[in-house]
């Protein structure tokens, strides 16, 4: 699937977040991506408070993570983000990579619905202000 937009962040693994091994524990993964999901938002200007002010909440429904290779500790990392569907969910895809190499180490995805704030129904489609975020990366 194509990018719609992508964004990165860079994570230093810290000792708290690895196993007796100096391993990354494998949960902590999902705050990476949660870490470079919120620099994806922010650069689409539509963050969790924005949606949350917009009348939507995105909770996530579905989490797939791969773990080709480990991550260490004190290792630097670079997360990104890529936007691959939009029209029925957030379709996110993840890549962890080693940021001096660029090797890839884990990857993932994960998939939100956007959920009336009101009535707490899932909407079967994208709310229109999602559309009008998404403009400029549409439009190129």
């Amino acid at each position: 699937m194509a990018v719609i937009v992508s964004a990165s962040v860079e994570v230093k693994v810290p000792f708290h977040d690895c196993d007796p091994m100096g391993i990354t524990w494998h949960g902590n993964y999902l705050r990476y991506f949660e870490l470079a999901r919120c620099a994806l938002l922010d650069k689409l200007d539509y963050n969790y408070r924005q949606m949350e002010a917009s009348g939507y909440r995105w909770p996530i429904i579905d989490v797939k993570i791969r773990y080709p290779q480990p991550t260490e500790f004190e290792q630097q990392l670079r997360v990104y983000a890529e936007l691959i569907e939009w029209e029925q969910r957030l379709r996110i895809r993840y890549r962890v990579c080693d940021a001096d190499s660029g090797r890839r180490l884990v990857k993932g995805e994960t998939v939100q619905v956007a959920v009336n704030g009101a009535t707490g129904e899932m909407c079967l489609a994208s709310p229109q202000i999602l559309k009008q975020r998404l403009l400029p990366w549409l439009d190129a």
